[in-house]
């Protein structure tokens, strides 16, 4: 949960624009496809478990110290013989986490995810489900470039939708 004050006016909006979003995402899989991705490449980890449906904070709250995202990269990162990243495994302060989770940052870029599906360090530590929905994007279009260089476990996403199924909507 933020610690922020709620957003007003159009920020306001904007931010139920993106729980929307997210909740279509939800529907489709998509957050607990990368799930048990995740788990599938880092092995067993406190607060995500493959096969459990989880709901958006408690996701967040498992990654939000960025210690299970810097674990995912450095297996990504050691396969294309990259050099791994440091980060504290017990990070006990916010300033900790948030560091954690630039490094992860910093890692999928150097990976080759592009700048545009990354995601700001307050997106996944503050807590907002739709500001969350950019780290998910983020982790989905990391596993499809890890799926294209060969990476085991493959990453399994959701399959865009088919013409028929696809609405035209007014929210962006």
């Amino acid at each position: 949960m933020s610690l922020r004050a709620l957003r007003a006016g159009s920020a306001f909006d904007v931010e139920i624009k993106l729980q929307r979003s997210y909740d279509k995402e939800d529907e489709l899989g998509l957050p607990q496809k990368i799930v048990e991705w995740i788990v599938g490449v880092v092995g067993p980890v406190d607060g995500l478990a493959a096969g459990v449906k989880l709901d958006w904070s408690q996701i967040q709250k498992a990654l939000k110290d960025g210690v299970i995202l810097c674990r995912l990269m450095n297996r990504l990162l050691k396969q294309v013989g990259q050099p791994t990243v440091q980060y504290r495994p017990k990070a006990n302060t916010s300033f900790v986490a948030m560091a954690n989770i630039d490094t992860f940052l910093s890692a999928v870029r150097l990976y080759g995810v592009p700048d545009t599906s990354t995601f700001g360090t307050s997106d996944l530590y503050e807590g907002r489900k739709g500001a969350f929905l950019n780290v998910i994007h983020c982790i989905n279009q990391l596993g499809k470039l890890a799926n294209s260089r060969g990476f085991q476990p493959r990453y399994v996403g959701v399959p865009p939708p088919r013409p028929e199924q696809a609405a035209v909507s007014d929210d962006y």
